[in-house]
């Protein structure tokens, strides 16, 4: 006779679950105290993963400005900041072309032969009105634009009048447009504030100096200039007070600036980003039709100086 198996333990069915859901330990076992462990540390570093995410958002998103927007300026190194400050110049080849010669002028002007006397004579003064003793600056040093490296002149000409005794000084400037302009909008102040002023050398001579304006041909995109006469004392309103002088026309550059009225024509005449300025002085009669010619030349030479400058980029 057999006896039947005995009964066997049926295990507990596990509960039945949806798919896919995972099953949980249960309490006290070792997975479930391994996990409890290791929660705090992973909700710790996902908190910081988004923080740092987070301050990647507030401080501009570098990776993406590029092509949402362009970068703040401040935002940029200086080496790769547009050129803004200075616009291009021109290249000294460009601005000696821009020069005016002895050729342009007449037969009587010719190379200088050196720096006239009566520049130190009577210019080298100062007043007490700071506009006037600028003005003084500029005829002594001719640095109209400013004497840092960026308002050097790119090109320079002095030449010199072998019978009126003249001495013209020539200079072109690559500069911003807005800060010539500024220069030539003080330039048409002065026969205001310094149209008649009196200045003192270092040995304490008393000089009288009277400015007025000049009018000049129209050229170039602005343009501005002065007449200004520098003498012993005041000269008067008539043609008498420059009597003296005409009676020696070969005033010439050394020639003796006692008692003498020394008459300048300071101008400047702007093309875009570039400029003319120039000195035209003498103890004699002022030859009005090289200051002008200068202007006229000078504007024009300039002019096809930039277009081919341009031309060549």
């Amino acid at each position: 006779m057999q006896h039947a198996p005995a009964a066997r333990p049926s295990p507990t069915p596990a509960p039945h679950l949806p798919r896919g859901t995972a099953t949980r330990p249960l309490p006290g076992t070792p997975t479930a105290s391994h996990r409890t462990t290791t929660r705090p540390l992973l909700t710790v570093a996902i908190a910081a993963v988004l923080a740092l995410a987070a301050s990647a958002c507030v401080g501009g998103g570098r990776g993406t400005e590029g092509q949402d927007g362009p970068v703040p300026p401040t935002a940029q190194s200086p080496a790769v900041l547009p050129s803004a400050e200075l616009p291009p110049v021109l290249t000294r080849g460009q601005a000696r072309a821009a020069l005016v010669g002895a050729d342009d002028l007449g037969e009587t002007w010719e190379p200088t032969r050196g720096a006239a006397t009566w520049r130190d004579e009577l210019l080298k003064a100062t007043a007490e009105r700071p506009d006037c003793r600028r003005l003084l600056d500029v005829l002594y040093t001719e640095e109209l634009f400013g004497t840092g490296a960026a308002t050097a002149p790119r090109a320079t000409a002095a030449l010199d009048d072998v019978d009126g005794g003249a001495q013209l000084h020539y200079r072109v400037t690559s500069y911003r447009a807005a800060d010539l302009d500024r220069t030539l909008a003080w330039l048409g102040t002065l026969p205001d504030t310094c149209g008649r002023f009196e200045a003192r050398d270092a040995h304490g001579t008393a000089r009288d100096v009277r400015v007025t304006g000049l009018t000049l041909p129209e050229a170039g995109d602005a343009r501005r200039g002065l007449r200004v006469t520098v003498g012993d004392t005041a000269p008067d309103d008539g043609e008498d007070s420059r009597a003296d002088t005409q009676t020696d026309p070969r005033a010439d550059t050394g020639a003796d600036t006692a008692g003498g009225v020394l008459t300048v024509d300071l101008v400047a005449v702007r093309v875009g980003d570039d400029a003319i300025s120039l000195t035209n002085g003498t103890l004699g009669t002022p030859a009005d039709d090289a200051t002008r010619m200068s202007v006229e030349v000078g504007a024009d030479r300039l002019t096809e100086a930039r277009r081919q400058g341009r031309a060549q980029v």
